[in-house]
């Protein structure tokens, strides 16, 4: 790899941080929501959204400026081996209604394959970092180190899954259906909140699907840091999204892919 982040670390950290912290001066406020659909679905976006990822591809650019750059809003510039992927607030259902469960989200690709990401929880001030195979929690200023469960069964796993209305086919709805009744728990809600509570040993297990690329690609250095491991239903990594299948162990893993390809 012949880019190396860690030097760019604090620079990274400081920029998503900031910009996502400014979130907040929309959050729980009257706001605008636009549709980004007209088909009679709803997909979300506000001003906040905008801004963020603004300023986060302004950031990025003026550190990178020959690097690439793929925002939810504002599409794709540049090309190259070196990709930045962001989704400033994952989790906008949440955000407009009142609720704490987002965050931004940045991650890096070289050659394609996911080798760092970031996830700040401005609610919480929590800071989720990998680079290089290193996983780390920031919370008020404090730094651990990130460490999956050793969870290996479905009959032990707490399952998160942000709404079983991901799952549409009569397929998909049986598939997560049995990896639901095999669980110990499973939560709703949580958007990518869900997978550093996977990353940080709390939850087990997140099964998802109808993934976009930027809901995903930020947070596979972060499960993958942490111990555990994540791919779609096939078994590779998501990074075209779709299905997003986390998991604390290998072995849990390999249960919850059977469950769903049963």
């Amino acid at each position: 790899m012949s880019f190396e982040v860690e030097p760019h670390r604090d620079a990274i950290t400081d920029l998503v941080c900031a910009a996502s912290g400014r979130s907040l001066e929309w959050f729980r406020r009257p706001l605008q929501v636009d549709n980004k659909l007209d088909d009679g679905d709803f997909d979300p976006v506000t001003e906040a959204d905008r801004s963020v990822e603004r300023e986060i591809r302004a950031g990025l650019l003026e550190l990178f400026p020959d690097h690439a750059v793929l925002g939810e809003e504002d599409g794709e510039t540049g090309s190259g081996r070196y990709r930045w992927v962001i989704d400033p607030i994952d989790g906008t259902r949440a955000f407009i209604s009142g609720q704490p469960m987002w965050g931004t989200l940045v991650g890096l690709q070289i050659d394609e394959v996911p080798v760092a990401g970031w996830m700040h929880l401005p609610v919480l001030n929590e800071t989720y970092i990998a680079i290089d195979g290193r996983a780390e929690l920031v919370r008020r200023d404090v730094t651990q180190p990130l460490q999956t469960s050793a969870t290996t069964s479905l009959g032990d796993a707490i399952v998160m899954c942000t709404h079983p209305t991901m799952f549409v086919t009569d397929d998909e709805i049986a598939a997560f259906g049995r990896v639901a009744d095999a669980a110990r728990l499973v939560r709703y809600s949580g958007d990518c909140m869900n997978y550093g509570l996977v990353a940080s040993g709390d939850a087990d297990l997140v099964v998802e699907n109808q993934l976009q690329p930027y809901d995903v690609i930020p947070l596979i250095p972060i499960i993958e840091a942490a111990g555990g491991v994540i791919t779609n239903r096939e078994g590779e990594r998501p990074t075209t999204g779709g299905w997003a299948i986390a998991a604390a162990t290998p072995e849990l893993h390999a249960a919850a892919l059977e469950s769903l390809r049963t």
